[in-house]
């Protein structure tokens, strides 16, 4: 067979060369031609590209190819997001410095990727951990340090205390929370730590407007930001007389708290707490210590709660309510203290009922008797009128949210007229937190004098740049704390003797702006060159996983207005369309990972079957956005139908004598497929653009053996044939295009072809006909048949005639010409 002569190594390795050698795939700015900025989210170097990596990124490159040959000036990049605690975690083990281990982790996968036969442009590759990136990486630290954006506070981290040292969340291990390192209970402690005041732009972040994305990631960023509004109240401390600021969205029901619950954590419990209750209280602190936000968050964790001994003044009312701590109430979120009304609380009922805590009905369901506390099985959230509440009873009470509901909108009225309180609005999302207790990491280029206090670096001693002669302790502490002599410096305001902060920055930091620095990273003026970035930006296409919706690009967008403040971007938003890719599980419907042992390496499936091949199957084999398990049969079908057009196009043929009949039908079928292919582009729906071009293939060997091998009709569906598979199989393609029609180089310079609507016509069309409802026949009627037609074809049909039993039909309807219905 003559398919024995494709050899996709020899074809692939020899394009890809000459692709790199010709710069086919550089993009520089073009202002003939509409620009197209195809982003995907760039990898961390592991070492070795996973099929997850290949799933992401070839399906993103065929697109990007697609709008190529559209006519867009396309720009493709790659880079690698090279901090992280996985390398520091390696030194600490090998003792082979982070820096020597990433950098031959991306020369390997440099090689893995080159090997996709992808459109990157590698002159514009960035590597966040290069000196000659994050020294803008820091430059933008201290902008947003100037703008008043950045700031330092106090913040609980995970801490081993055995180990001596701060923990990320992948060193935690176990529902008991130990150390990874020694086995030992993890605790919480606070530190100084720096923070983003990224709540700034809370309601910024809720708008989409002008943005392509996902439903689903606008409702988790939604959801994740989740904006209440309510009212703002003090309550008063009987020991101290000390504010208390609750934050509540139903200040209608305020005289109907009964008691008050901090955070373990909250400043105020040691004063409060009496002698009798001391006890209790410390070792409640403990246990809470141990846990996470998301384990004392947990909604369907049983509440625990211990009695301060401590009351505050309830402002409405004067009544002295009791002070109790819970862990479901965290200091991270609101002020780390609630009023609790268990008559119209579910969780302030369970706990009022667990603790024995008096219950006050303060609204009364309309056409009923107030509820009884001391009976209430539940706790009511429904309408009603204000009751137990003073000169306020009577007022109605709605199920909506703020100022719509009557209630509270009197009720915030009557506290900003006393005093007590204020109209408010409060956030689930919390200040952006970056402080690393890691050496491998952008430095916080922040110098803290004893007398003039923190200051940045001065722009002309960036970057701080990470010491090399550094040791590592098998403790975990970060070598930059315990370097003899690095964090030693002057102070940029006195010169006297000052100290460098010694925390690194969140690795998300880095991640937030590398789509700028794709625009020029050789450029040493600035993080971009302004041509670069008023050509290119914003980023046109996005992709990437869902998973990162509520980190990276909540951070990215949060970044990006950030600097458009900061006169440094422009616009609203960084990325004007997303789409998310699914994921690929292992053959056992897991997630893949080494120690299940069911990791799919493409190394070892480009080697087998070419690049190609192993690009059409993960476009072929599930809905791009949804992903599915892998099947290594499944591959064999993609791998046959590689070779099948290699045969189609190589396979010697002489000119036929085909009708016209035939040759109609071929270009049909191909305007057909172009048409379907186009729109599937344009909507990320790969698998169908695989079975489309299979079936067109199906289609063309019809049509050889039908005589039609020759004819124009041929040589345009072969050249659209590989116009289209380009952006699929770009190597085969190219082989097809250049050495077997002969065509000029090269077939990805090509435009788009377009779709003949004439010849994409069908003659006749199929339509179903039910009969009260029940599909009875099938009819074929002329494509431009009218709807009397079409009903006369319905009705001169025998199987419809036999359903009708000789009754005349009351209805015939023709509905959008796709189905006819007879009503009897």
């Amino acid at each position: 067979m003559a398919d024995i002569h494709y050899n996709p190594k020899e074809i692939e390795s020899k394009w890809q060369a000459k692709w790199d050698a010709d710069q086919l795939y550089r993009s520089v700015i073009d202002n003939s031609k509409p620009k197209h900025y195809a982003l995907t989210m760039l990898p961390y170097p592991s070492g070795d590209l996973h099929i997850g990596h290949w799933y992401a990124m070839t399906p993103s490159d065929a697109r990007a190819r697609y709008m190529r040959m559209k006519g867009y000036n396309v720009l493709f990049p790659m880079g690698f997001d090279a901090f992280g605690l996985p390398a520091e975690n390696a030194a600490i083990k090998s003792g082979i410095h982070p820096m020597v281990r990433t950098r031959d982790n991306i020369v390997r996968m440099r090689k893995q990727l080159r090997s996709m036969g992808a459109m990157f442009d590698w002159e514009r590759e960035a590597v966040s951990c290069e000196p000659e990136y994050y020294k803008w990486t820091e430059w933008f630290f201290i902008q947003l340090y100037k703008m008043g954006l950045a700031y330092r506070k106090m913040s609980p981290v995970d801490f081993c205390p055995n180990c001596n040292t701060t923990l990320a969340r992948e060193q935690v291990w176990g529902d008991d929370r130990h150390c990874e390192r020694c086995g030992t209970p993890v605790i919480k402690k606070d530190l100084n730590q720096w923070f983003f005041k990224a709540t700034k732009y809370a309601d910024e972040l809720l708008n989409f407007d002008g943005l392509d994305w996902p439903q689903t990631v606008k409702t988790l960023q939604t959801n994740w930001i989740d904006r209440s509004e309510g009212a703002s109240v003090i309550f008063k401390t009987e020991v101290g007389n000390h504010d208390v600021e609750i934050f509540t969205t139903r200040p209608d029901t305020l005289w109907g708290a009964t008691f008050m619950v901090f955070s373990p954590e909250h400043p105020l419990v040691d004063e409060i707490t009496t002698p009798e209750n001391k006890a209790a209280v410390e070792e409640y602190k403990v246990q809470t210590a141990r846990q996470s936000d998301i384990q004392r968050g947990a909604v369907d964790k049983e509440k625990t709660g211990v009695f301060t001994g401590g009351y505050a003044i309830n402002p409405v009312n004067g009544a002295r309510i009791p002070i109790w701590i819970a862990d479901y109430v965290l200091m991270s979120y609101g002020t780390g203290a609630i009023m609790a009304v268990p008559a119209h609380d579910e969780r302030d009922f369970a706990f009022a009922r667990k603790y024995g805590l008096e219950i006050i009905p303060v609204i009364q369901p309309e056409g009923q008797d107030a509820p009884d506390g001391s009976t209430m099985e539940a706790a009511y959230v429904g309408p009603g009128v204000m009751v137990n509440s003073g000169m306020l009873n009577g007022t109605r009470v709605n199920v909506e949210k703020g100022r719509k509901n009557p209630s509270i909108a009197r009720v915030i009225d009557w506290l900003e007229e006393k005093g007590v309180g204020k109209e408010s609005v409060n956030y689930r999302y919390r200040d952006w937190l970056i402080s690393r207790q890691r050496y491998w990491g952008a430095p916080i280029p922040m110098v803290n004098c004893p007398i003039h206090g923190w200051n940045p670096v001065p722009d002309d001693q960036l970057p701080v740049t990470l010491p090399e002669d550094v040791e590592w302790k098998p403790t975990g502490e970060s070598p930059l704390k315990l370097h003899p002599t690095w964090k030693n410096t002057t102070c940029p305001v006195c010169g006297g003797p000052a100290e460098r902060e010694t925390d690194t920055m969140d690795t998300f930091m880095c991640s937030s702006w590398y789509h700028l620095r794709y625009l020029s990273p050789k450029y040493d003026k600035g993080p971009f060159d302004d041509a670069e970035y008023n050509y290119w930006m914003p980023v046109d296409t996005y992709t990437g996983g869902i998973e990162h919706a509520t980190m990276h690009l909540l951070y990215t967008r949060f970044f990006h207005k950030a600097l458009r403040d900061a006169g440094i971007t422009e616009g609203n938003e960084p990325m004007i369309q997303l789409r998310n890719q699914g994921m690929v599980l292992g053959e056992d419907n897991e997630k893949m990972s080494k120690s299940r042992g069911n990791v799919i390496a493409p190394d070892i499936l480009v080697d087998k079957y070419g690049a190609d091949t192993v690009r059409a199957y993960l476009m072929f084999f599930a809905r791009w956005e949804m992903g599915a398990p892998w099947d290594s049969q499944g591959i064999e079908g993609s791998a046959r139908w590689i070779r099948r057009t290699w045969t189609l196009f190589t396979d010697p043929t002489l000119p036929g004598s085909g009708s016209d009949e035939a040759k109609k039908n071929l270009r049909r079928k191909v305007h057909q497929t172009l048409r379907k292919v186009t729109r599937d582009f344009e909507n990320f729906e790969f698998n169908t653009i695989i079975s489309a071009l299979m079936e067109l293939m199906n289609e063309m060997y019809k049509a050889r053996e039908a005589g039609v091998a020759g004819s124009d009709a041929w040589k345009e569906a072969q050249e659209i044939y590989l116009k289209m598979l380009a952006p699929i199989a770009p190597h085969i393609a190219e082989e097809l295009w250049t050495g077997q029609l002969g065509k000029t180089y090269s077939v990805h310079q090509q435009s788009w072809p377009q779709v003949d609507e004439a010849a994409a016509k069908d003659d006749s069309i199929e339509i179903p006909v039910q009969v009260n409802g029940k599909l009875r026949d099938k009819i074929v009627v002329p494509a431009e048949a009218s709807e009397d037609q079409i009903k006369a074809a319905a009705l001169a049909s025998d199987n419809v005639q036999k359903y009708l039993e000789g009754k005349e039909p009351r209805k015939v309807i023709v509905a959008n010409r796709k189905l006819v219905n007879i009503v009897v």
